[in-house]
């Protein structure tokens, strides 16, 4: 998901850092929700790039909008990347330690996207196949709804898509009619 030389290499240090310090799960669980929200991004960046902003100020606000304390690993790694100008990679940051630490503890990101609200059963029954797929890793389930599937479900496991929706049928229905 992540990308980028500086992103990867910062995540590994705050990771490293943060296990150290014993807070690399609270700082996942901030990162994971910062790092797919549009809003809290854009506040971001108008935070960073202000240049009459003092650094710590720049900080203190970038801690705000990841809900962190002060005086914690967090704290101080924000306050790092702004002092080195990495403030603007914070978002591919994010989600390079959220890789990082999946891989880490062995965490596989399914997301189940689908036409309309489906049912727990037909969900449970897709979360048991991929749990005897992917054996003994912790699955992350995330369900979305996406009308424009039609029907049926896409399947997401760590960036491999399983397309059992209509939308894909009907597609493969028209290549096929364009070829004849």
């Amino acid at each position: 998901m992540s990308d980028g030389l500086i992103p990867r290499r910062y995540a590994k240090a705050l990771y490293k850092f943060a296990v150290e310090n014993g807070d690399a799960d609270e700082i996942y669980e901030l990162l994971k929700k910062l790092s797919f929200r549009h809003a809290a991004l854009d506040e971001l960046k108008r935070a960073v790039l202000n240049p009459g902003v003092p650094d710590e100020v720049k900080g203190a606000n970038i801690l705000k909008l990841f809900g962190g304390k002060s005086g914690s690993s967090l704290d101080k790694f924000l306050l790092l990347c702004v002092r080195n100008n990495r403030a603007e990679y914070l978002q591919k940051i994010s989600l390079a330690y959220v890789d990082l630490y999946r891989e880490a503890h062995e965490i596989a990101h399914v997301v189940i996207t689908t036409a309309v609200p489906m049912p727990e059963a037909e969900i449970k029954a897709i979360t048991d196949i991929v749990k005897k797929r992917l054996g003994a890793m912790t699955l992350e389930i995330e369900e979305k709804i996406n009308p424009e599937l039609i029907g049926g479900f896409t399947v997401e496991i760590n960036g491999l898509v399983l397309d059992a929706s209509v939308k894909r049928e009907l597609n493969e229905l028209r290549l096929q009619l364009q070829k004849k």
